[in-house]
């Protein structure tokens, strides 16, 4: 007789999108975005509901039709989170919730929770964790119990220990002092090295641009490490560094560090400021594209942006990758290379023009 096999499945959480529109944005591309960052969180998307900024109500950020149009549609098409891909304050979630009965998520809360399930190295988590604080911080009085009810769990609710939102805010303040410390050692310690580094002549190039355009995948290719990749939104947060022989005799230091995205939330880039300091730092940035992308152009435009912002080098070489799913030819501009990991010689080829712009 055989024996019945049961396969314990994962539950995965329904999820309604609530897009705010600004006429200077492209629709499109903020559908996109906003759905892969959910697909990224483990959540199964039913629907995109969208309203002009123009109809913004202070209390719940939409209009009151279209409050009536979710609740209708959520009596036949029940659902666990509401994503509003849009910063919220705590009120407004409240209301949200109280609302719709559902849980709801902001765009900044969704992507501390898609660092948190990802954040894998102690300095990672110790970077989450003061983001979620910071973020709990300023909405903890109006947030009291919005979240509690919907089961304490799934997205929103990871990360390096329970988020509680019920938190005291003494504690929370005495938390992210002890986080900030433990940052300020890291960062002592990277500017140890800095120091040490350029003491020993020894280069160091980094792998930045918009998330999951495939910079852990050229990373290895280039070290013959196998860290971990994926095609998912921030799959990489940890910062891992490997010695790149550019010759038989030199070499530089290749660094892999956490992808970019539009709206990056500024409690992110504060608690991860230790692991931003290798891109300011870097003597040659590779400016990692996915140009199968559709979007690939306005992913350029947003990673240069927030370069500039933290006042990285201006040496930077544009990698379109994944160059082998293009269906039609492209206009290459100046400094860039098309580039896939399939075709082997694309390494050497980067790495020559990686060492002649190092001589400079």
């Amino acid at each position: 007789m055989m024996n019945n096999i049961y396969e314990n499945k994962k539950e995965v959480e329904k999820a309604i999108i609530f897009c705010p529109i600004n006429k200077e944005e492209n629709k499109d591309y903020q559908f996109a975005e906003i759905s892969r960052l959910c697909f990224s969180a483990g959540l199964d998307v039913l629907k995109i509901f969208s309203q002009s900024l123009d109809a913004f109500n202070r209390r719940t950020i939409m209009g009151s039709g279209k409050l009536e149009e979710i609740k209708e549609y959520l009596k036949d098409n029940p659902c666990d989170v509401l994503v509003v891909d849009f910063q919220l304050t705590g009120s407004q979630m409240r209301n949200l919730a109280n609302e719709l009965n559902i849980k709801v998520l902001d765009r900044i809360l969704l992507i501390i929770d898609i660092f948190a399930l990802n954040a894998k190295s102690s300095e990672g988590k110790i970077e989450v964790k003061l983001a979620q604080n910071r973020y709990l911080l300023t909405r903890l009085s109006s947030m009291q119990g919005s979240f509690g009810r919907f089961g304490g769990k799934g997205a929103g609710m990871r990360g390096p220990g329970e988020t509680k939102i019920e938190l005291d805010r003494r504690k929370l303040e005495k938390e992210i002092i002890t986080l900030q410390n433990e940052i300020q050692k890291i960062q002592n310690t990277r500017k140890q090295n800095k120091v040490l580094r350029e003491k020993n002549e020894i280069k160091s190039v980094v792998l930045g641009g918009y998330t999951n355009a495939g910079k852990s995948s050229i990373f290895n290719l280039l070290t013959k490490e196998n860290i971990y990749a994926d095609d998912k939104l921030f799959a990489t947060l940890d910062t891992t560094s490997r010695r790149m022989f550019l010759d038989d005799k030199n070499y530089c230091l290749l660094t892999d560090t956490v992808g970019f995205i539009s709206k990056l939330p500024h409690e992110l880039v504060e608690s991860f400021s230790s692991t931003l300091e290798e891109v300011k730092n870097a003597d040659l940035i590779l400016h990692v594209v996915d140009v199968s992308d559709e979007f690939y152009r306005k992913n350029i435009e947003i990673t240069n942006e927030i370069l500039d912002e933290l006042g990285a080098t201006d040496k930077r070489i544009v990698v379109l990758n994944k160059s082998d799913l293009l269906k039609k030819p492209i206009q290459i501009k100046e400094n860039e290379i098309l580039f896939n990991i399939k075709d082997k010689k694309n390494a050497e080829k980067l790495k020559n023009i990686i060492k002649d712009l190092l001589s400079e």
